[in-house]
């Protein structure tokens, strides 16, 4: 079922790989295909065969899609993860050569961003904060040691998060934890250090096969040739024209480097795309024509043209709503279109309030991709901080955390006399609870509430060692009162459900990774709680049948039968500041990513005004939208008919909203 240059791409393993999909192209069949071909024809162990890629959802879906191909031993020896998630196996295994204990924890950005708080100057502003611990992100994400950051300094700014870079790892190493940027920055120091481990762990993958290969970053790339050497055995399946992500670090540049580390590299097209109407495609070609190419493709489909893109010019952001809204509403009732089938994508977050209030009030269901999700809430926060510090008993941020969950009468001028104790004896808080000297010094009741904190604790590390994860949640709910706290301290039964239901997730999260622990890099409670920690939001959404509401960021991977883009007009897409920097590049190559979504239908929307700050301001369409082929589009006020149906369409959605009312009155 494999096109001539998708087939190409499989059976080529005799030299450093370049596939350069289309978005659209078939590119996951490619990937899971040539395992399935390493396999059978090469005869190359399951186990010496590595996938990677950007999030947990995509690995967990290739693994699902290789395992209808290969035999369920081999689907099991197989490594198919995240870049964050092999490098927790690769430490978990050579904790010692990081410098690292067994059972070290992964902080999450809360935890690192209290640290780095903690360490910079009293009273700084939450915009320094944020910048100094980017530049710190962006150091670790270059590969570059606290040392080698402060000889690269070039500003007061850099020089100050160089600093903080050092304090910050002094920090976690007395934590014996490490957070998501060490686990590509550490291996990778390892693997470029030490030619002993270097061999072992390229014997251990003799192939890699690397998807969204634009989005690897400086440290990510030289983790890739760390692995693979002059040996070469590698495929890397990427699109430049989808490279979105340079705020975090991703380097288009790395496209071209292959070339240059690798002579024999081969390069293969995939251009057929098998998503998107002739017109979509159109479009989406003739705007990325605007970008300069090292590899100039051009996509094509053998589907229908499918309808005319429509532009519609609206008054301000809430009418622009109110007629996403009427559109979506005729497309499930005259359409008899799924709500999950439509996705409205936007340039920012602030965008999704108004069109959120839209939505309700045209009693459509909806989900918003980046809210508040089950990994963030507190309860799960503390359950999982709970299992970090029974593994990893140097986890001060997570016994700062627990330590007064249920409460305890542990108040701040205790936690702080004791911060210092603990650090006059180079111990972790944990530690210093356990000594009789420490307590003596500190008042007699909280004094005993840590004690008996700390017993608490030995006991349940006990139970660890014979109970599941999934048990041991229970235990400790049970154990430390925590949930019958939430049973008696939340008066409301829906919120109190809504606590206990998340907990009970919780541990059948626990169930679920125990049967797929072959991926992973441990199966004890607390490398599972390291392994959830990796997860982003979109790994974790469950949206259900209800309308995507979405950034054209988080959208890039998916597909939608009809597509919504709000906000299509200068200063927002692209926006104020891309323009100004003169990154209008990667502007373009965001509203490409979120054309090619659409398989349908595309409607694309702008406001003549906007409100930012209390002024109204005058808005010009968006320049990409006069980059498209016009011979495609509908633009509303030039075309009569276009004009009526949204009328129509708009008239129809406000009488329905009118009978909705008065037959729930």
């Amino acid at each position: 079922m494999l096109n001539p240059q998708q087939l190409a791409a499989v059976e080529h393993c005799d030299s450093p790989l370049l596939v350069l999909a289309g978005a659209g192209s078939g590119k996951t069949s490619v990937i899971t295909q040539k395992i399935a071909y390493l396999i059978a024809r090469r005869k190359l162990a399951p186990s010496k065969i590595a996938a990677i890629t950007f999030t947990n959802k995509a690995a967990r879906e290739m693994r699902e899609r290789v395992a209808q191909l290969v035999s369920t031993e081999d689907a099991a020896a197989l490594t198919v993860c995240t870049f964050h998630a092999l490098g927790l196996k690769f430490l978990q295994i050579e904790h010692a050569r990081a410098g690292l204990r067994r059972g070290f924890s992964v902080l999450d950005a809360d935890d690192s961003n209290g640290i780095v708080k903690e360490l910079a100057p009293k009273g700084v502003k939450p915009d320094v904060l944020f910048g100094i611990r980017n530049l710190l992100s962006r150091a670790k994400n270059g590969g570059l040691s606290p040392e080698e950051a402060l000889a690269a300094a070039r500003s007061p700014r850099e020089l100050e998060a160089a600093t903080i870079y050092d304090m910050y790892q002094q920090r976690l190493a007395a934590f014996n934890a490490v957070d998501f940027d060490d686990l590509i920055r550490l291996p990778l120091r390892i693997l470029e250090a030490d030619s002993e481990c270097r061999d072992a762990w390229r014997e251990r993958f003799r192939y890699l096969l690397v998807d969204e290969y634009q989005d690897t970053n400086d440290a990510q790339y030289r983790l890739l040739k760390a692995l693979t050497g002059e040996r070469g055995g590698i495929t890397c399946v990427g699109d430049d024209d989808q490279s979105i992500y340079a705020w975090r670090g991703a380097n288009p540049e790395n496209i071209d480097q292959l070339g240059r580390d690798w002579p024999s590299l081969r390069v293969i097209k995939l251009e057929q795309n098998y998503r998107c109407g002739k017109r979509i495609l159109r479009a989406a070609n003739q705007l990325i024509a605007n970008n300069p190419h090292l590899h100039e493709k051009k996509l094509w489909s053998e589907h229908p043209e499918g309808a005319p893109i429509r532009v519609l010019e609206c008054k301000e952001a809430e009418h622009e709503a109110e007629r996403v809204a009427a559109i979506a509403t005729t497309l499930a009732e005259k359409h008899k279109a799924r709500w999950h089938d439509i996705a409205i994508l936007y340039r920012g977050n602030f965008q999704a309030r108004v069109l959120e209030k839209a939505l309700r009030l045209a009693r459509i269901p909806y989900h918003l991709t980046g809210a508040l999700s089950f990994l963030d809430r507190a309860e799960v926060k503390d359950l999982l901080c709970y299992l970090r510090l029974l593994t990893n008993p140097s986890d001060d941020a997570a016994f700062l955390r627990v330590v007064n969950v249920p409460k305890r009468e542990i108040g701040s001028t205790t936690l702080e006399k004791l911060g210092q104790l603990a650090q006059s004896r180079h111990s972790s808080l944990l530690d210093a609870t356990r000594s009789d000297s420490v307590l003596r010094q500190l008042t007699p009741r909280p004094a005993a509430a840590l004690a008996s904190f700390a017993s608490l604790l030995d006991e349940l590390r006990s139970a660890s060692l014979h109970e599941s994860a999934a048990d041991l949640v229970e235990l400790i709910l049970k154990r430390t009162g925590y949930a019958a706290q939430i049973a008696a301290g939340t008066p409301d039964a829906s919120v109190r459900e809504r606590k206990l239901g998340n907990l009970k997730e919780l541990a059948d999260w626990f169930r679920a990774m125990q049967r797929n622990s072959n991926t992973s890099g441990g199966n004890s409670a607390g490398d599972l709680a390291s392994q959830l920690a990796l997860l982003s939001h979109a790994d974790r959404d469950e949206p259900g049948n209800a309308v995507r509401m979405m950034t054209l960021h988080s959208a890039k991977g998916l597909e939608f039968r009809f597509v919504f883009i709000v906000g299509c007009e200068d200063g927002t897409l692209p926006h104020e500041g891309a323009i100004d920097e003169g990154r209008i590049d990667e502007e373009r190559r965001l509203m490409y990513v979120g054309i090619t979504r659409a398989k349908e239908l595309l409607t694309l929307s702008w406001s003549a005004k906007t409100k930012r700050y209390g002024d109204v301001h005058n808005n010009q369409p968006s320049r990409f939208l006069h980059e498209l082929p016009q011979a495609d589009l509908h633009w509303q006020g030039k075309d009569p008919e276009a004009d009526k149906e949204a009328v129509r369409e708009t008239a129809e959605s406000h009488m329905a909203k009118i009978a909705a009312m008065l037959a729930s009155g």
